[in-house]
């Protein structure tokens, strides 16, 4: 979901915060070759972060759903695996 003005008519927070100088000098270039403002680019990149984290949320529990209905020995041990994977990473 990428910022479209389609939230125009939605009262807007002041925020503030700090950068770390490589991430903001990644904002700038962004904007830059978009055209747009920094403020523009950073709320589209928190749009599109919590959009993938509320996927991820969503994966977890399906997998964790598949791993409580299952019963066969291999397909616990799988899903197991997996869902240590998605909780700790590789």
């Amino acid at each position: 979901m990428v910022y479209n003005g389609a939230m125009a008519g939605t009262k807007r927070v002041r925020r503030s915060v700090t950068l770390p100088k490589p991430v903001a000098k990644q904002v700038e270039s962004m904007a830059k070759r978009r055209r747009l403002s920094d403020n523009r680019v950073l709320v589209e990149l928190i749009e599109l972060g919590i959009e993938a984290q509320k996927q991820r949320e969503k994966e977890f529990f399906e997998l964790a759903e598949r791993f409580r209905g299952t019963d066969d020995p291999k397909e616990v041990k799988r899903l197991g695996d997996e869902l240590g994977r998605f909780v700790f990473g590789e």
